[in-house]
């Protein structure tokens, strides 16, 4: 997947050398290798570590071991994560509605 969000960075920026061919055998690659429920699960993941991450800053905050700038840049990096979080899982279940509602 990292080898293909370089590619598609490359040909973003403008940078040379990124053939259609390189960029074909990316984009197959990174699509056999990850799947939708890996990338899923994995954002899942993070999300719950940043929100582990935020509860241990507020708490060693209150103890006063953490300053107040760790505190709030943790709980603003949990609330984004969680926030990205329950918009990806909107559009999921607004997708699971509309394919759910096609005439078969």
């Amino acid at each position: 997947m990292v080898a293909a969000l370089n590619v598609v960075n490359a040909i973003g920026t403008g940078v040379s050398g990124v053939t259609p061919t390189a960029v074909k055998a990316a984009t197959t690659a990174a699509s056999a290798a990850v799947d939708f429920t890996a990338v899923l699960g994995s954002m899942i993941t993070d999300t719950a570590q940043n929100l582990r991450t935020s509860e241990t800053a507020s708490l060693q905050g209150l103890q006063g071991r953490a300053s107040t700038q760790d505190v709030v840049e943790a709980v603003m990096a949990a609330e984004r994560s969680l926030q990205t979080t329950l918009a990806v899982r909107d559009k999921v279940v607004a997708a699971y509605q509309e394919i759910s509602r096609m005439a078969i």
